[in-house]
């Protein structure tokens, strides 16, 4: 089973992680598809294509305090693997960690 794992963080404690994220990449090993940190929102874009043209506009649609900081796909047998990969992300510390499954 597929899961979109966001990482979400308050871009003021970003870089607080005690821990390397490379062990977590080790720890979550094969399970772990692929996955990035995104840059910060101040370099997103976000568009609405209505009525044969498109809006655009700077920076994230919706106003939050904790911002996507970045993903992972995850392929594990069930929600409760993915779960404990997840729970054990330094960011899940200090931050979020939102688990999607992915649509087969």
């Amino acid at each position: 089973m597929k899961f979109l794992m966001w990482v979400c963080v308050d871009p003021e404690l970003v870089g607080t992680a005690e821990d390397a994220p490379d062990d977590w990449v080790a720890l979550a090993g094969s399970r772990r598809l692929e996955g990035s940190q995104l840059r910060p929102v101040g370099d997103a874009t976000t568009l609405w294509p209505r009525d044969g043209g498109t809006f655009v506009s700077d920076g994230p649609f919706a106003e939050t305090k904790e911002q996507i900081a970045g993903y992972d796909i995850l392929e594990c047998a069930d929600l409760a693997e993915a779960i404990d990969i997840a729970a054990a992300h330094p960011v899940a510390k200090f931050g979020a960690i939102e688990l999607r499954p992915v649509w087969a």
